[in-house]
């Protein structure tokens, strides 16, 4: 039997202190070009020692966040960091843009589909909304809202394009929850159900623009 050793890497003082920061900053508690508290209030605001707090600054001013300007004091450059990862922005995005952004990509993910699809990829896209159908049917509102994100999923998959891809399975899986709360029951779905044939249908056919249009129905009908 192989001996491994798994590191687990916790989170220091520094970085406690950084995210407390950039939460603040996310808020609009500190707003742009703003100078933050000197060092001693923000000791002991987070009640740490001058080091740890000179150490988050630091990773705020490597991150985009601060700027130190000497003599003068530590200013906020921005309140969204330009690398913040973007599953960590759309987990604390607002629900309706988040959606928006959801409804953008589908548009398009459908249009690049038409054009870049395999035989495979058509078969996936099938698959899935004969499952969204059968659990509509049924009544299984958890079930469908599962095949449904698939059955999109595997339409922005057929695309060809991985950012988009990404992008829509990142933002759909913080809005399943969402679902639930819009979706009492799967009726919207059954009564969605021909559109979505119809949307694979231009998919099948190669025709870019009335999958667009097509996915364009499908929004205007469920939102």
């Amino acid at each position: 039997m192989t001996n491994t050793t798994v590191l687990i890497h916790r989170k220091s003082l520094a970085d406690e202190v950084a995210d407390g920061l950039r939460k603040q900053l996310s808020l609009g508690i500190f707003k742009v070009n703003e100078k933050l508290p000197i060092e001693p209030e923000l000791m002991k605001m987070f009640g740490v020692g001058r080091s740890t707090i000179r150490e988050a600054i630091k990773l705020l001013v490597n991150s985009g966040l601060l700027r130190v300007q000497q003599g003068l004091g530590t200013f906020v450059e921005r309140t969204v960091s330009t690398q913040e990862p973007m599953d960590q922005r759309l987990k604390r995005a607002d629900k309706v843009e988040l959606d928006e952004v959801r409804q953008l990509i589908e548009i398009k993910i459908a249009e690049k589909a038409a054009l870049n699809r395999s035989e495979e990829d058509i078969e996936k896209i099938q698959s899935y909304l004969e499952m969204r159908k059968q659990t509509a049917d049924e009544g299984h509102l958890e079930e469908c809202i599962e095949a449904d994100i698939q059955f999109h999923l595997a339409i922005a998959n057929a695309s060809k394009n991985e950012v988009l891809a990404d992008i829509y399975k990142t933002a759909s899986a913080h809005l399943k929850n969402w679902f639930h709360e819009i979706h009492q029951d799967t009726q919207t779905f059954q009564d969605s159900y021909l559109l979505h044939q119809q949307l694979l249908n231009n998919i099948i056919a190669k025709d870019p623009k009335a999958a667009w249009n097509t996915a364009t129905r499908i929004l205007n009908h469920i939102f």
